[in-house]
């Protein structure tokens, strides 16, 4: 797997990714928190490994080509 994500991509869903599980694991209860926190950890995981399953589906590339 070539990486697709920039590093600004990177670090925004690594961020958001983990707001998300905060929000969802703590803030909110019920079935909408487990939601929340699932996709807080996939957005985390894709941005910590730099790979997004979506963006060749999508055609979508954020990384540079020497990040490639």
């Amino acid at each position: 797997m070539k990486a697709n994500e920039g590093t600004t991509d990177r670090i925004i869903r690594v961020l958001i990714g983990i707001i998300l599980i905060v929000v969802g694991f703590f803030v909110v209860k019920a079935t909408l928190g487990i939601v929340l926190g699932i996709i807080g950890i996939v957005l985390s995981l894709t941005g910590a490994v730099g790979f997004c399953a979506l963006y060749p589906l999508l055609k979508i590339n954020t990384a540079k080509k020497t990040e490639e």
